[in-house]
């Protein structure tokens, strides 16, 4: 069948081709017997092959430039692919090289130390070997208890003072079957009133953000501002395990009770196996006519759980976590590029804003003709593209001047500007320098509705959204048109084109009639601008 198919589609391609050839030879014996009327029959072979020669050189001269075109268009150059990373520490290896080429870029000094800093600190990290357990959780749970109990546990009596912590401690040991060493931190506790609470807060949860592994303490059941903590934790990809504190207070039955509504909270963030109970610090129990029996701490199920989680996922935890550190730094970087670059777009804006207006004001036409204005609005956006990274060419700047200017006149915006401005001016211009005045500042005002709209097209890596250009235009214009942009643009049009109009044209008059003052006539020049 297969065969037969082929066979049908190649009988139909030669007689297609047979078609074309006799139509063409046709067309020769046509055009030569034409020819044969005016034209001897010497020179009707060399007057065939010039024809065929001119036509020729006009396909090549038309369409080999388009071709070129077509070929240096970016879509037609895919992108050499960058290899995957093979593992985690890879990813991480690669981000902080996109770290490097941020710092590069960012011009503020402070801003370039403070992010050169951490980043020096996250690669310290990706080289360290130990695994970072954080414990975290409010004053009153019983976390520095607890870590006092593990470390008991783990290495015997420790001689770092406890107690109420303040600041951040930290304490490096050996777990007994885990090659990497670990480092058990004590945070302050969460949710305390006041604004050293506040502070130190903020100090344990950017601790908990740097954490391989988080040990969420809890007396009780979540409260909401707990729970809130935990789940913004869990969604930045933290592994956690939530410890159920004080299970000497409780019977058995209660215990099992509120470990159900822990796990039932914590569904779909936490699995059922990483919520445990323990008892830090035990109550003393009364002994009449003898001292007080003093149980010891209860952590087995929490050390069991903890020993499991890092045998079986420690290397994986280290470089999450440290992936997780480069990609907000990344994203930290990129802000403060992306604040950088709007700084500088917006000068760039304001620039050629006022450059816009000082050509049209110079050279008053019947009406504002954006075409005037092209070739520096064109300027605007390759230099607005070079700050923003992107590599544009001049003709593809023309044409996006071309589109805005279509859309500026579809969307009715150059007579709003028009009517908008105008009334604003007319009160506080003579009519002598209003039309020349009002030309211009309309100028600037689009100029400047068309740059932020340039800003969210170049934000948008290239992109209008799903609106288009249209809908981004008319919400720049709607931003601009607001009481107090406009006062502020109205105030900078009168230092940047009314008073230096104003002045012109005070010099252009003719002088008053009547009798000079003395000292008028040696001094009849123009004044200063």
């Amino acid at each position: 069948m297969k065969r037969q198919t082929r066979l049908l589609i190649g009988l139909a391609v030669a007689f297609m081709a047979l078609v074309l050839i006799g139509a063409a030879v046709q067309t020769i014996r046509s055009l030569l017997w034409d020819l044969s009327y005016f034209l001897p029959p010497w020179l009707l072979t060399p007057v065939l092959l010039l024809g065929f020669a001119l036509v020729a050189t006009l396909a090549v001269q038309v369409g080999w430039p388009m071709w070129k075109r077509l070929k240096s268009r970016p879509s037609q150059h895919p992108r050499q692919a960058t290899p995957a990373p093979q593992n985690r520490r890879d990813a991480a290896t690669t981000s902080l090289g996109h770290v490097d080429r941020l710092i590069e870029r960012i011009q503020d000094d402070i801003s370039r130390r403070s992010l050169q800093n951490e980043r020096d600190r996250v690669a310290e990290e990706l080289k360290r070997g130990d695994l970072v357990v954080v414990v975290f959780g409010t004053g009153s749970s019983g976390k520095t208890s607890l870590i006092r109990a593990l470390l008991n546990e783990m290495v015997g009596d420790v001689g770092a003072p406890m107690g109420v912590t303040k600041t951040s401690r930290a304490y490096r040991l050996r777990l007994k079957g885990l090659e990497r060493g670990l480092q058990l931190v004590d945070t302050p506790g969460i949710l305390e009133a006041g604004d050293e609470g506040l502070s130190r807060e903020e100090t344990a949860r950017r601790r908990a953000v740097r954490a391989d592994l988080l040990i969420v303490v809890v007396d009780g059941d979540l409260r909401a501002s707990e729970y809130a903590v935990v789940t913004s934790l869990a969604g930045l990809g933290k592994r956690l395990l939530l410890v159920l504190n004080k299970r000497d207070l409780r019977g058995v039955d209660e215990e099992k009770r509120l470990l159900q509504v822990l796990r039932s909270r914590c569904q779909g963030q936490l699995n059922a196996a990483d919520v445990v109970a323990c008892s830090a610090s035990p109550q003393s129990i009364p002994q009449p006519g003898r001292r007080p029996l003093q149980p010891l701490p209860d952590v087995s199920d929490l050390l069991q759980r903890l020993a499991v989680v890092l045998h079986a996922e420690g290397e994986e935890l280290i470089a999450d976590n440290i992936l997780l550190q480069c990609r907000s730094l990344d994203s930290r970087g990129r802000d403060l590029l992306n604040d950088q670059r709007s700084r500088e777009a917006k000068r760039c804006i304001d620039r050629y804003s006022w450059m816009g207006a000082g050509i049209v004001a110079a050279n008053p036409l019947p009406g504002v003709d954006l075409l005037s204005t092209a070739a520096v609005n064109a300027q605007m956006i390759l230099e607005m593209a070079k700050i923003y990274g992107v590599e544009m060419s001049r003709d593809r700047a023309k044409d996006l001047t071309l589109s805005l200017g279509q859309t500026l006149g579809k969307l009715g915006i150059v007579k709003g500007a028009m009517s908008l401005l105008g009334t604003s001016l007319s009160l506080s211009l003579p009519t002598l320098v209003l039309g020349q005045v009002l030309q211009g500042v309309v100028t600037a005002w689009l100029t400047r509705i068309a740059g932020s709209s340039f800003m969210r097209y170049f934000e948008q890596d290239q992109d209008w959204g799903d609106g288009g250009m249209q809908t981004v235009v008319q919400q720049a214009f709607e931003l601009n048109r607001r009481e107090l942009s406009l006062q502020r643009f109205l105030a900078s049009a009168m230092r940047q084109v009314v008073e230096p109009l104003q002045q012109s044209a005070a010099g252009r008059l003719p002088p008053r009639p009547g009798p000079q003052q003395e000292g008028e006539a040696s001094a009849p020049g123009h004044p200063e601008r």
